[in-house]
Formats: structure tokens, C-alpha cells, sequence
């Protein structure tokens, strides 16, 4: 099943530089794994906002609730699910 993911991470102001560093090389590595296996086809940059869109494929909302928790920023991020359904012109 594919996802449309939005979500947009605020790190707290007072959160050091080393810590920003580790959590972005976290999770540019995390995103990578879940690239091979093949839950995270897609992503896009919002341009002026820390903000990305994903298409994301998944069995179900529960794996996708998963696989999106496993991100080091996880704790930080807002998050919004969009399930896709096949268009009938796709099909």
C-alpha cells in the first residue's frame, strides 16, 4: 500500500550543534536503509520550510507507523498520512 507522508521537523532551539549533526547523519543513514528495502520510494523538499514529502509503500498503517517512528527525528517531527488508492486510469 503506498502513503503519501508530509511531515516537518522542529528541533528544540536549545539542542547543541553535535547533537543536530548526529541526528542528521542518523538519519540520512536510517532513510538510506529504508530506501533498500523499499518503504521509502520518493522524497521532496518544500522549498522555504523544513518541511518533505514522501511517497512511502508499506502493507498496512501500523508498518508505516513503524518504519516513520524508526527515524532518529521522529520525536520531533509533525507528522500527516495520506493512504493512496490506485486512480481507475492507472490501473
Amino acid at each position: 500500500m503506498e502513503f503519501l507522508v508530509r511531515f516537518e521537523t522542529q528541533l528544540p532551539d536549545s539542542m547543541d550543534d553535535a547533537e543536530r549533526k548526529r541526528l542528521k547523519d542518523a538519519e540520512r543513514a536510517r532513510a538510506m536503509e529504508l530506501r533498500k528495502d523499499g518503504v521509502l520510494k520518493r522524497l521532496w523538499r518544500v522549498p522555504g520550510r523544513r518541511a518533505v514529502i514522501g511517497l512511502w509503500e508499506a502493507p498496512d498503517a501500523t508498518a508505516l507507523h513503524d518504519a516513520l517512528a524508526s527515524l532518529p527525528q521522529f520525536p520531533w517531527m509533525d507528522v500527516t498520512v495520506e493512504p493512496l488508492a490506485t486512480h481507475p486510469q492507472e490501473a
